[in-house]
């Protein structure tokens, strides 16, 4: 699964997904601890081009009367996408890639359990797959929500969990976005490969989403 992650940089992100319109870095909420419930940096594709904004972690679907539902559809498994109801169109035409630099995960030992931070070996920016919504509230507000992908366990997880978050190489990026594209999207939900990736323990200071600092992703205990 995946329950927290992080985004430590704003520097040369709209470069980095080819985004047309203005982005401001001030706009990015930087953050060693993002949590379900919270905006998260996201990229779309309105048809002509990509666009960047937040959207809230926590998926609303469109039937949904109240929002808190969110909270329960922070993540969706690949293998059964295309027949929930949920996520069966959003699958067609709603996807999205969330913007991240690294993800936590604990793993359970006999008295606790202890976090680790997952990035890429370059430790750069990279995006899960997501899928998007749009909600109206009983009041009538709009709300734009997502949830982030998971797939089964790579080489580098397995002794953590059995799920991890589907990473979309930045070639397959496009392909992800564009509904248009010939490729169909279930051939893209793979386990990220083992060797481009890096994990290492954390402090379990992690554990409270209300802390939020660079010491979270510092390595300990090596």
């Amino acid at each position: 699964m995946c329950g927290r992650f992080t985004l430590t940089s704003a520097e040369g992100l709209a470069e980095r997904f080819n985004i047309i319109e203005d982005f401001l870095p001030e706009q990015l909420n930087i953050s060693y601890n993002v949590a379900p419930g919270q905006p998260v940096l996201s990229v779309i594709h309105t048809g002509s081009e990509r666009r960047m904004g937040h959207l809230r972690w926590g998926f609303i679907p469109r039937w949904a009367k109240e929002e808190k539902i969110g909270y329960k559809m922070i993540n969706a498994r690949a293998e059964t996408l295309a027949e929930k109801p949920s996520f069966k169109k959003p699958l067609q035409t709603q996807r999205c890639l969330i913007v991240t630099d690294g993800f936590y995960e604990w793993k359970k030992t006999d008295d606790k359990k202890q976090p680790y931070r997952l990035t890429l070996k370059d430790k750069g920016i990279f995006s899960f797959a997501g899928l998007w919504e749009k909600w109206q509230s009983p009041s009538g507000d709009a709300v734009f929500s997502c949830t982030i992908i998971t797939t089964k366990a790579n080489e580098v997880m397995q002794d953590i969990h059995h799920r991890m978050p589907v990473i979309i190489a930045q070639e397959d990026e496009s392909a992800w976005l564009d509904p248009e594209n010939s490729r169909k999207p279930e051939e893209l939900l793979l386990p990220f490969p083992s060797d481009h990736m890096d994990i290492y323990p954390v402090s379990a200071a992690v554990n409270n989403a209300k802390n939020n600092s660079p010491d979270l992703i510092q390595p300990v205990g090596q």
